[in-house]
């Protein structure tokens, strides 16, 4: 499978700010990130998520993504349904019994280095570029809603990112 390039996917974004950042402006209140083109990746700044995401789109770059990005996040929530109380459970091929959000969140604790949503995050981008949506502005609305969750969710998982 061919790898992908995560910064040219997410570089001069638009909405990765708003839908990622923002979101997490209660840890890190510089949610408001500047792209250098010349650089090709977004300016580190003070108390801001700027340099963690390049790394993570670096990260990203350098994984096979799989076909089944899906098996990656179930893996999230098959962990949360054994080693908690919640009453998940995949009927149809989704999950029920709380938000999907809060799964990826919660089943992420047991995610040693976010291995599986950082699959799970260049599986998703592969399938947009195979759909011709070859950056996170242009994706399908739901499918990038549900991509912003996974990094805010990595982010959220390294404090020290």
């Amino acid at each position: 499978m061919n790898k992908i390039d995560a910064k040219s996917f997410f570089g001069w974004s638009d909405l990765l700010d708003y839908m990622v950042n923002r979101e997490l402006s209660h840890i890190r209140s510089n949610w408001e990130m500047t792209w250098d083109d010349s650089n090709d990746n977004y300016i580190p700044e003070e108390d801001s998520y700027a340099e963690a995401l390049n790394k993570l789109f670096e990260e990203m770059s350098e994984v096979n993504p799989p076909l089944k990005y899906h098996d990656n996040e179930d893996r999230l929530a098959e962990y949360l349904q054994e080693n908690s109380n919640w009453s998940i459970r995949k009927r149809n091929g989704r999950w029920i019994g709380a938000a999907y959000e809060s799964i990826l969140e919660q089943g992420g604790f047991g995610d040693v280095n976010q291995e599986q949503l950082i699959l799970a995050a260049a599986g998703r981008i592969r399938a947009a570029i195979d759909r011709e949506q070859t950056h996170f502005d242009d994706m399908e609305e739901s499918h990038r809603y549900i991509l912003a969750i996974v990094l805010i969710v990595i982010l959220y998982h390294r404090p020290h990112a």
